[in-house]
């Protein structure tokens, strides 16, 4: 990926999506994971042994949902002039994604069922394009604990220089922007989803295609 843009507003951007998504989807959506998707099973397992209903073996389709995600955006990212134009389409499915919930998304209706995963097919792009350009954002933009990890083992070095032995300086900086924009996005997430619906997630979607045009 040639085209360089802001890594640090690259980075608040696509942890704040992924926090919301994943936030609006658990709080309006029957508890389903949007952005990491592995959660569903530990959701799944719970309900199954309370006597599952139909919607919660529901959430099993957020795999194969996700996995076709990844695999199309894996096969066109080499495809692209710019690896950001999957962040454009990421966007552009979250942004039409809530004007249709606007319209179709009344309770009970099939377009509700199935606007959530219309979510986690946006979140497994943005997870593809976290693998696939490691170097576009400080960390991992979706999944929270390999960053927190690491933020842990970095103040562990500083209170315990004699039994940390690392030449690496901590990046506290760019730790706390993507955990802070992810937690951020969480609590926005919920709070509109809460509020006004899933048609919320078009926020986070505007937001990453003004990130493609910037």
């Amino acid at each position: 990926m040639d085209e360089k843009k802001n890594i640090a507003y690259i980075s608040i951007c696509l942890a704040f999506a992924a926090g919301f998504c994943d936030a609006a989807t658990f709080t309006a959506a029957e508890e389903l994971f949007s952005a990491h998707v592995t959660g569903n099973f530990v959701v799944f397992a719970y309900d199954l042994i309370r006597g599952a209903e139909a919607k919660s073996w529901l959430k099993l389709l957020s795999f194969p949902v996700f996995t076709v995600a990844v695999v199309t955006a894996g096969w066109f990212a080499p495809k692209l002039k710019s690896g950001y134009t999957l962040l454009l389409v990421e966007g552009a499915i979250l942004l039409v994604a809530g004007a249709l919930d606007i319209a179709f998304g009344r309770p009970g209706s099939t377009w509700g069922a199935v606007m959530p995963y219309i979510v986690v097919l946006a979140m497994g792009i943005q997870n593809a394009f976290g693998r696939l350009y490691t170097t576009a954002a400080y960390a991992p933009t979706t999944m929270m604990t390999g960053n927190v990890t690491q933020l842990t083992l970095d103040i562990a070095k500083i209170l315990m220089p004699g039994v940390w032995n690392s030449d690496r300086r901590p990046a506290f900086a760019k730790q706390f922007i993507v955990i802070g924009g992810f937690l951020a996005g969480c609590l926005a997430g919920a709070f509109l989803a809460a509020h006004f619906g899933m048609w919320t997630v078009a926020l986070p979607g505007a937001l990453l295609l003004l990130l493609f045009f910037i």
